[in-house]
């Protein structure tokens, strides 16, 4: 039997593949091959039509089907991992009514403060765990709000996976653990939040229908299963967000476990079974994919928008012509600390952990007759691993101490440097590990689906790439980098 796994983000969209008895992946495969464009009509807006990932999707799914030459009624289950907080608005054809706002538009902030203020800090923080903040339902909110004509059109409104399997089989279900990531749960009284629904003026009937994150949750359509060359009998059997499915793709599961991403954004993501939040929400809890009302497992994710961009602008703009690995090696010429010049790359949207400000990417203390290209590509990275630590001190103050920490073999984690850097400041030893979002949702769609008994027996097939410790040699000059670059920092808060 074979596992189908999607993962919708925003650079491209990607399908693999599963043996579910080998648990190897027999093809994979991405589209586009360039990055997928991200409309910013207003500073801070960013936005993506959701068909476009879905015509991208088709093609993926299409070329691994053709790629892995299996029975195509062999393909049991489907899991989906996505891009999480976007807001997809679709009528009564199931059709987009508007562009997807997605995660790194920074425009409801001022509407999730007010919110944040009428409903009450405590009760917020208590209930929902968070401040409504920029999430979808401030999102939605920002809509109803500015765009009157199209939120009357507006029959459901989905986060991004819930759009692409609502393509798949036609029905319109989403999760608690989606619900949870929108701020729209209310985890005191396990419902949907009537205090958020009722700031905004909003009719549960916008919703759709909750469904188990592990369950039959759609069959595919007969029309669909013969376009894409797949079995009309399989279902759609998981979806979670992409960094809970990231952290379930390393199988933290656990209270203690941690999981972390670079790709456009950066992600710390750790387990835990208590109800903890931070005050200030710099931090956000949300439920994990195997919570339930009997047995907590939050998520506590720390993210940060400027990330992996930062490296992408810089491969685009600076090093035209250069590959990732090229820029990596030119980098890694240049002494911890780059020679002076700090990078602080937070210049795509509102930063959670810089309590919502928006201060740009900045490259600073550049020295026109001293430094070069490769000097910068150091600073950009050492600026990225700078920010996932300061964001590792804020999860430590709720009582979420990452001392090992998990990755796929992907995006930044592709860099030594990246890698070495990030495990030095921080303390922390990092596994990496041969997995990635598409291969996580394909294993949960097994258990999903009934094909596996448990989610040990899905994961028992994860290979450990490799272990880095920090090294302790460079573990000074890294720190005093670090203290230089959070000076720098402070200067913008």
């Amino acid at each position: 039997m074979y596992l189908l796994g999607l993962d919708i983000g925003s650079s491209s969209v990607k399908a693999s593949l599963l043996d579910a008895e080998s648990s190897k992946c027999l093809a994979t495969d991405f589209f586009p091959k360039k990055e997928m464009r991200i409309t910013a009509h207003e500073i801070g807006w960013a936005e993506q039509d959701p068909e476009m990932w879905w015509s991208n999707l088709k093609q993926a799914i299409k070329s691994v089907m053709q790629a892995a030459n299996v029975d195509p009624e062999m393909v049991k289950a489907i899991g989906i991992s996505y891009q999480m907080h976007g807001l997809v608005c679709v009528d009564k054809d199931l059709k987009p009514v508007r562009s997807s706002i997605i995660w790194c538009d920074s425009r409801a902030v001022e509407i999730g403060d007010k919110a944040f203020a009428s409903i009450g800090k405590d009760k917020c923080l208590s209930h929902l765990l968070n401040s409504p903040g920029n999430f979808t339902a401030s999102k939605l909110a920002w809509v109803k709000e500015n765009e009157p004509e199209t939120f009357a059109k507006i029959h459901k409104i989905m986060l991004p996976g819930d759009f692409i399997a609502t393509q798949l089989t036609g029905e319109t279900c989403t999760t608690v653990s989606g619900l949870s990531e929108g701020i729209f749960w209310d985890f005191k009284n396990n419902s949907v939040s009537k205090d958020v629904l009722n700031a905004y003026g909003l009719s549960a009937d916008i919703l759709p229908r909750i469904v188990d994150t592990f369950s039959n949750q759609g069959q595919v359509l007969p029309e669909m299963a013969k376009e894409l060359g797949i079995s009309s009998t399989a279902i759609v059997s998981y979806r979670a967000g992409d960094q809970p499915n990231n952290a379930l793709s390393l199988n933290v599961l656990k209270p203690g476990e941690v999981a972390t991403t670079a790709g456009t954004s950066g992600v710390v993501y750790g387990v835990s079974d208590e109800v903890t939040f931070d005050p200030y929400s710099r931090v956000n809890s949300f439920a994990h994919v195997n919570h339930s009302a009997e047995n907590n497992r939050l998520g506590i994710l720390l993210c940060i928008n400027g990330t992996g961009i930062m490296n992408s602008w810089l491969n685009h703009n600076v090093a035209k012509g250069l590959s990732y690995a090229e820029m990596n090696e030119k980098a890694m010429e240049i002494p911890v600390g780059s020679d002076g010049i700090t990078i602080l790359p937070f210049g795509n949207g509102a930063e959670r952990v810089l309590k919502n400000r928006e201060i740009g990417a900045q490259i600073l203390n550049l020295n026109l007759n001293r430094h070069t290209d490769a000097h910068i590509y150091r600073a950009a990275q050492e600026g990225i691993a700078f920010s996932f630590y300061y964001g590792m001190e804020v999860m430590k103050e709720i009582g979420v101490q990452p001392n090992v920490i998990r990755a796929g073999h992907t995006n930044m984690f592709l860099s030594p440097l990246f890698r070495e850097t990030l495990a030095t400041v921080s303390g922390a030893t990092i596994e990496l590990y041969d997995t990635d979002g598409s291969l996580g949702a394909a294993r949960g769609a097994g258990f999903g689906a009934g094909i596996y008994s448990s989610l040990k027996e899905a994961f028992a097939g994860l290979e450990k790439i490799s272990t880095i410790k920090p090294d302790e040699n460079l573990r000074e000059e890294m720190l005093k980098a670090y203290d230089r670059w959070n000076k720098e920092l402070k200067k913008n808060l």
